[in-house]
């Protein structure tokens, strides 16, 4: 049991740094991509993303107001899904049976991939809708924080619309997250073998 709870904490915490690093890379960019999905200029009028970057450094920099707007929910989005995701897999995998049927192995692999990816989800959804209600940046003065913009949502709409899209994100991250990991495996292996230490 100890050693299992070191397995899971080690590569939770370790997906939690990797997911935060990530979150603080690309929030500009997912600023200006949410900026451009909430666009509802007829297509002719609609603007590029370069456009959409020097409009937004120009009216509000590149802080937290600007080009950096809803990094805290993107960090939480971001790392608790590769929390979930890499603390799932790499804690349940060594729980698996080992199989000689090599066919079994990936179906395991692609399994607990799938099952990570649905599970970071559904835990980072909340946080995902919260995201997407700061960046668009329609009603900052009622969206500016990540709890608080969950519970405005979570009042005004109800429970459901903290999880709108779930079934569309499950359907992009369970496979994507079984390809990912299962293709991460078998590459680690063969570089292990081509490479000893």
């Amino acid at each position: 049991m100890y050693v299992l709870y070191c397995i899971f904490q080690t590569f939770a915490l370790a997906g939690l740094a990797a997911g935060v690093t990530e979150a603080v890379v690309v929030n500009p960019f997912e600023v200006v991509k949410v900026r451009l999905q909430s666009d509802r200029n007829p297509h002719a009028q609609r603007t590029s993303a370069w456009v959409v970057t020097r409009q937004i450094v120009s009216e509000s920099g590149f802080g937290f107001r600007g080009l950096n707007l809803g990094l805290t929910a993107t960090c939480l989005r971001n790392g608790s899904f590769n929390m979930i995701y890499f603390g799932f897999f790499y804690s349940v995998k060594p729980l698996l049976p080992p199989s000689d049927d090599e066919r079994i192995e990936v179906c395991k692999k692609l399994a607990l991939g799938f099952a990570g990816g649905i599970f970071g989800s559904m835990f980072n959804l909340p946080f995902d809708v919260a995201k997407s209600r700061i960046q668009r940046g329609l009603a900052p003065d009622k969206y500016k924080t990540t709890f608080g913009t969950m519970a405005v949502v979570l009042r005004e709409e109800g429970f459901r619309a903290l999880y709108n899209g779930l079934l569309p994100k499950c359907l992009r991250f369970g496979p994507g997250g079984a390809i990912m990991l299962t293709v991460y495996e078998y590459v680690y292996d063969f570089l292990k073998l081509k490479f000893p230490d």
